[in-house]
């Protein structure tokens, strides 16, 4: 398991240190002290600070891996909608309800780890998926259509789901 595959727990991966990228930024336009060399470097600076999306799915495997670990230390017996035999022409509507049932655990259970990783994937699929926010899918279940399955059982669609994402991407 590389450093990569480290579960997230929690923490921000889109409010990593940025310092050394700012450092070397600076050092590699420090040369141009033109007008344009300026603007380079702000703009290589505000770069910098921008949520990186190219890894968001695996941080939100990471992360959904770190919440299965950790209701097992934690008394949850939601049962919520899942997904488990979705279409690949249906996955964006099945990523919206697996985000809207995170939101049903945000709501019932307190655990302050707990709701942080859930917050965080949230946003982390939120932002990979802003791309897909207009596309249309017809013939996909609604999410009140779903079966509800328990919590280990949504994780694991949950999971399958996202690999169908970083596969398709």
């Amino acid at each position: 398991m590389s450093a990569d595959d480290q579960p997230t727990g929690g923490q921000k991966p889109y409010m990593r240190n940025k310092s050394i990228s700012c450092y070397l930024c600076f050092l590699l336009n420090s040369h141009f002290l033109t007008e344009a060399g300026i603007h380079v470097f702000i703009l290589g600076c505000v770069s910098v600070g921008l949520p990186k999306t190219e890894a968001n799915w695996k941080d939100v495997i990471s992360d959904l891996k770190y919440i299965e670990s950790l209701i097992q230390s934690i008394h949850i017996d939601a049962t919520l909608y899942t997904d488990s035999d979705f279409h690949p022409s249906c996955k964006v509507t099945a990523m919206n309800c697996f985000l809207l049932e995170l939101r049903v655990i945000l709501h019932e259970y307190s655990n302050e780890r707990l709701s942080e990783t859930v917050r965080n994937v949230i946003f982390l699929a939120n932002s990979s998926l802003s791309s897909n926010k207009n596309i249309t899918e017809y013939g996909c279940k609604e999410c009140e259509e779903l079966e509800e399955k328990d919590i280990k059982e949504f994780l694991q669609s949950f999971i399958r789901i996202v690999q169908m994402f970083i596969n398709t991407s």
